[in-house]
């Protein structure tokens, strides 16, 4: 009698650790790829889409990793490069400009921590004409563009400097290409903001920067010739709204 309950007791507690054990690797598998790719650094050239945001990995040399942690959020690490963007967001599909997909905010908070030239903004491209446009929010050791302002605006109770310049044979999202750039640099450095990109591109237009079709507003760090880590703690798009 005495063993006929131990084994009902081993018998118990055997069905018990099997009704908890850890999901096997098969379970893993079945996963959706969105949650997989949030836990996989990336450290080469990529784009693709993870929680209903465009992500992208771009540079022309060096050491760089990636890693999306989710609903926007990434952290970036960058050493040794020429130039390299790292970058979440949403692209669209160019058949639109800004003022019909109606207004885009960026809500967004970063530790951000550059050694050398790098940029923390908002960043994007239209085509027809072909723009590079920047909204930028903080920086390295070196304000950028090194040009003269065009005009000083407030948006969102921050000053920006408003600036045009031009890139010459360089790449784009269409290869090689000469075109322009669209500046706002914010007066002083902020890591956690809301910025009101619409009120940005209206500026620029107020001021005769012509904007195309809209292909990208993404949350960006970029560096150039620098080093540095980076990471975007939150990143809230909301278009139409």
């Amino acid at each position: 009698m005495k063993r006929s309950v131990f084994a009902a007791i081993l018998l118990a507690v055997f069905l018990s650790a099997c009704a908890s054990a850890p999901e096997t690797a098969e379970t893993v598998q079945r996963l959706p790829e969105t949650t997989a790719a949030v836990h996989q650094p990336i450290t080469e050239n990529e784009l693709g889409t993870v929680d209903g945001y465009d992500y992208e990995l771009w540079k022309d040399r060096g050491e760089t990793e990636m890693l999306l942690q989710g609903g926007g959020t990434f952290r970036c690490d960058w050493k040794d490069i020429n130039n390299a963007l790292f970058r979440i967001g949403r692209k669209f599909d160019c058949t639109k400009v800004w003022q019909e997909i109606g207004p885009i905010r960026v809500d967004y908070a970063a530790e951000y921590a550059p050694v050398g030239n790098s940029y923390l903004c908002v960043y994007g491209w239209t085509r027809e004409p072909l723009v590079e446009f920047y909204v930028v929010q903080s920086w390295g050791n070196w304000r950028p563009p090194g040009a003269e302002a065009i005009a000083t605006v407030e948006v969102d109770g921050a000053k920006y400097d408003i600036y045009r310049t031009e890139r010459v044979n360089q790449p784009s999202i269409d290869g090689t290409q000469t075109f322009a750039q669209y500046w706002s640099v914010r007066k002083g450095k902020c890591a956690e903001a809301v910025v009101d990109v619409s009120a940005h591109f209206a500026a620029w237009e107020a001021h005769g920067l012509e904007l195309g079709k809209l292909y990208e507003v993404a949350m960006t760090v970029e560096g150039y010739q620098s080093s540095g880590t980076a990471v975007v703690y939150r990143n809230e798009i909301s278009v139409g709204e």
